[in-house]
């Protein structure tokens, strides 16, 4: 039952997520490296193959560990992102989950960050822990 709670609770804020016309692609990443859901926008056709993308997931459950290391002395991370040619990765770590987020290349990040922390709401504090 609590898994099935969790998924609805995933779709419920990618379609909301994905609503953003910027965004290209919006998933939740375990701290395996596992997509646990995921949404393209309508049409779009991804960069990477499936081989691709798993390798990507699993490189940003990495990051996003070793980043929790120094949480003590700075805080923890609300988000990280990096602009390529192409497009822009965001990343929003939960307390168990990652919330990986691809956009255009032009995408103002911090008003993008600001709207999905919005989206995310009072779970991402409450439900997913700071």
């Amino acid at each position: 039952m609590k898994d099935k709670v969790l998924s609805d609770f995933f779709k419920q804020k990618l379609d909301q997520i994905i609503s953003e016309k910027e965004i290209r692609f919006a998933g939740f990443v375990n701290i395996k490296g596992d997509l646990v859901e995921g949404k393209y926008q309508d049409g779009l056709v991804p960069f990477e193959n499936d081989e691709e993308q798993k390798s990507i997931f699993r490189e940003l459950a990495l990051r996003i560990s070793t980043r929790k290391n120094f949480d003590y002395a700075m805080g923890a991370v609300k988000y990280s992102a990096s602009r390529r040619e192409k497009l822009v990765m965001m990343s929003f770590p939960l307390k168990d989950m990652i919330l990986l987020i691809t956009a255009e290349p032009n995408v103002n990040l911090d008003r993008l960050a600001y709207k999905i922390i919005q989206i995310l709401g009072k779970d991402w504090s409450e439900f997913f822990g700071e």
